[in-house]
């Protein structure tokens, strides 16, 4: 393996594209390897979200191993660009805004990395949300006081448990107090997290086995679809659900690579992480909410709800705590590091990572996540293929830009001062017309799915693939539209092969 690493030189652009947040990473600092990179996604792939996820399948009218193979069907494909995409930030060490100016301009680089930022802040919300849900099922179990809490109205806000608003609030605090703290306690935190988790997962998982009378009974729920059309036109959005999830972190996975030893770690890092503990964890939210149907007479998709039917208080309290402490590690892990350098980015010499990681968590509470977790229908199709069809465009603009027109080699110099990225404007109105192209199509089905237009048909099946289709159309129309040429004066500051 072959290490450089030179000081970039400092000129009049220096404070305009560039602070110690956006700055390439040294070698002395890239001190992750395979298991660090592998805990990093043990702990985001194992969390509320994802057993939500695959119970959703359940609840929508799949069986147990129709939601397994959709859910590891879509890792092994968003495992693909996720991994193309973190090469630069393990090469050059540099994070997914500034990645982004090489294909869109010094300043272009602020729409796809704004976009990324909205879509997790979205995902911060939720996140809090179910922590704080967490925080509320405890204190009810402890205290009849805090149970007994009136429902408070806030329009159109909501209407909520008062236990459940504060709860939100508190965990709201927790997040924002560790991003205060920085990067490493988010390291720190996020290997301690994830077992926390697991230990809830199979706890449910063995508690669903005892009452509803082993895995004969568990896995019983047959699919409720009558034939196959009607099984793949619920399969096809699924899946794109399932790209969609992770569609977020395959674009900002540089953040986070850009501390990987090498490529090696990255690649290993990431295949072992998120395909093991994805579908594991994934199957207990299935074998759990199959069994609620057995146990209860109806799924229950929601495990802070399930936890809070269990009979004996130590036992929600203790896991409720581990849910609580679960929720924060992946929360500040995967929704706080890419918007927070994305607002960073917006104004280096103003936003710090602390300011642009409040900036986050604000805005996860302006946008109502608990309207997004209403129902499992609107979490799919309304949420996370909604979001894909921005993010397929972004995805597949970056990876033929750095594979195909710059052949891997980026001026990181470049990158942070007026020079070969700055194009017109700052702007490579390329980039920008093939996102527009990318995401155009999906916007007749996005608006029938919501319900603010009638659309044909045609559009509401085009919509299904909506990942696949922003990325083939933005790939395509870029690589009409850009030569195949080096930028002149190529000089790569840290290379790490």
């Amino acid at each position: 393996m072959e290490e450089r690493f030179h000081a970039i030189r400092s000129s009049g652009d220096e404070g305009r594209y560039r602070n110690r947040d956006l700055a390439p990473t040294p070698l002395s600092e890239r001190k992750w390897g395979v298991w660090d990179i592998a805990a990093l996604w043990v702990g985001m792939s194992i969390c509320i979200p994802t057993y939500m996820l695959a119970s959703s399948l359940i609840q929508g009218g799949m069986n147990w191993w129709q939601a397994i193979l959709t859910i590891a069907l879509g890792n092994a494909i968003v495992l693909v660009p996720m991994i193309l995409i973190a090469h630069s930030g393990t090469k050059y060490g540099i994070p997914f805004p500034v990645l982004s100016r090489a294909s869109f301009g010094l300043q272009g680089a602020h729409i796809p990395s704004i976009l990324r930022a909205i879509v997790a802040c979205g995902w911060f919300g939720i996140q809090t949300w179910i922590g704080g849900g967490a925080i509320h099922q405890l204190l009810s179990a402890v205290s009849p006081w805090w149970a007994g809490l009136p429902f408070v109205d806030f329009g159109v806000v909501g209407r909520e448990h008062a236990g459940a608003w504060l709860g939100f609030l508190c965990f709201w605090v927790m997040n924002m107090v560790v991003v205060w703290r920085g990067i490493d306690s988010i390291r720190f935190l996020e290997k301690l997290g994830a077992p926390f988790l697991l230990i809830i997962g199979l706890g449910l998982l063995y508690w669903a086995y005892q009452r509803a009378g082993g895995w004969g009974p568990m896995l019983a729920k047959p699919s409720s679809f009558e034939d196959g059309a009607s099984f793949f036109a619920f399969f096809f959005p699924a899946l794109t659900g399932m790209v969609g999830y992770w569609a977020t972190l395959a674009l900002n996975i540089p953040d986070f690579t850009r501390y990987a030893v090498d490529q090696r770690a990255q690649v290993l890092g990431q295949a072992l992480g998120l395909n093991t503990t994805m579908p594991l964890f994934a199957f207990i939210g299935v074998a759990v909410t199959s069994a609620t149907v057995v146990i209860f007479g109806k799924e229950i998709w929601d495990p802070v709800a399930l936890l809070a039917r269990l009979e004996s208080v130590p036992v929600v309290v203790v896991a409720m705590l581990a849910l609580v402490v679960a929720t924060l590690t992946t929360n500040l892990a995967a929704n706080v590091v890419a918007p927070a350098n994305a607002f960073t980015n917006l104004a280096p010499r103003s936003i710090t990572f602390r300011a642009g990681g409040m900036v986050t968590g604000v805005l996860g509470i302006l946008m109502m996540p608990w309207k997004l977790l209403a129902d499992p229908t609107g979490y799919i199709f309304t949420w996370l293929i909604g979001y894909s069809a921005l993010l397929g465009p972004i995805a597949g603009i970056i990876i033929a830009d750095y594979y195909l027109v710059r052949r891997l080699e980026l001026d990181v110099e470049g990158l942070y001062r007026e020079g070969p990225y700055t194009y017109t404007r700052g702007y490579n109105w390329k980039a920008v017309f093939a996102l527009g192209l990318g995401i155009l199509p999906n916007i007749p089905g996005f608006l029938g799915t919501v319900g603010l237009l009638e659309v044909a048909p045609c559009w509401a099946q085009l919509y299904a693939y909506a990942w696949f289709v922003g990325f083939a159309v933005a790939t395509a129309v870029y690589l009409c539209l850009m030569p195949r040429s080096r930028p002149n004066g190529q000089n790569p500051v840290v290379g790490v092969w």
